[in-house]
């Protein structure tokens, strides 16, 4: 009987740092699960990134539909729990990077930020992490059963994983651009939600950590106001002075989920060639 290939769901799997991570994972012998939301239009590309990941050998589910909702979330966990067997999910990356941008004290004229923005940023792109890991763990198909902490734990080999899970963060969480606040309070909140997490699935077996990738040329980056100073604010002060790639992020990712990082949990990691702290 063969063993089982691992698995990785993407939420935001269709473009950016989530379609790299996915093209990653699946040269290096994984399964592609992705959640997208895309319209008609933009479906020859998605349909080319499930063909591109097929040819690498990768059994490939991707659901059209917005992660954040909880009737589409129940939707396709529900045909997941059909699909795959308990602990099914080795790695969930959260890579979900739609929300509203804009100040919050605009100039006199400017259309102000609406609460319902603001809330709605949140929703997607911190709160939608926690709802996920909570449903996937309720329908068994991430984690394994809490085990009681021996006091000797082997020398030989890491424990088996009960899974890893990333979130995608961003120096937003202490730096500010202008119209970025929005996405600064989610990304501070989606930190603060990987650290709950971490607390809570450490029984589990299951490591929660946020990922800083540096400036990434991505379309999430390119509706930020003033994307272009970014752009090249980090390719004079990256160290290697360039930006980051999404396969740069991937790759990083495919190391952190392997059994010998169990230990390491809770932390925000920074993946940018050295980029924020040299800044």
């Amino acid at each position: 009987m063969s063993e089982r290939r691992p698995r990785l769901l993407v939420l935001g799997a269709s473009s950016g740092i989530g379609a790299g991570c996915a093209r990653v994972f699946a040269r290096q012998g994984y399964d592609i699960v992705g959640v997208h939301l895309d319209r008609r239009p933009a479906m020859p590309r998605v349909q080319a990134l499930v063909a591109e990941l097929e040819d690498a050998g990768a059994a490939v589910r991707f659901f059209n539909g917005n992660a954040a909702d909880a009737d589409q979330r129940a939707a396709v966990i529900q045909a997941l729990q059909g699909e795959l067997a308990p602990g099914g999910i080795d790695v969930l990356l959260h890579s979900l990077a739609f929300g509203s941008l804009g100040p919050f004290a605009p100039p006199d004229g400017a259309k102000p930020l609406r609460a319902r923005q603001l809330t709605m940023t949140f929703e997607v792109m911190a709160a939608s992490l926690a709802w996920w890991v909570r449903d996937l763990v309720a329908a068994g198909l991430l984690g394994r059963e809490p085990a009681s902490p021996s006091p000797t734990p082997s020398l030989d080999a890491p424990p088996r994983s009960g899974g890893r899970v990333f979130a995608m963060t961003s120096a937003g969480t202490h730096r500010a651009w202008p119209g970025y606040g929005p996405v600064s309070v989610a990304k501070a909140g989606l930190d603060a939600i990987v650290r709950q997490l971490a607390l809570e699935l450490a029984p589990r077996g299951v490591t929660v950590n946020s990922i800083m990738a540096g400036v990434t040329l991505t379309p999430a980056l390119q509706v930020i106001p003033g994307h272009e100073a970014m752009v090249a604010h980090a390719r004079t002060h990256n160290p290697s002075g360039r930006l980051t790639t999404p396969e740069d992020v991937g790759h990083c990712l495919h190391e952190l989920s392997r059994a010998g990082t169990h230990w390491m949990t809770g932390n925000c990691i920074r993946v940018d060639g050295g980029e924020d702290s040299c800044a």
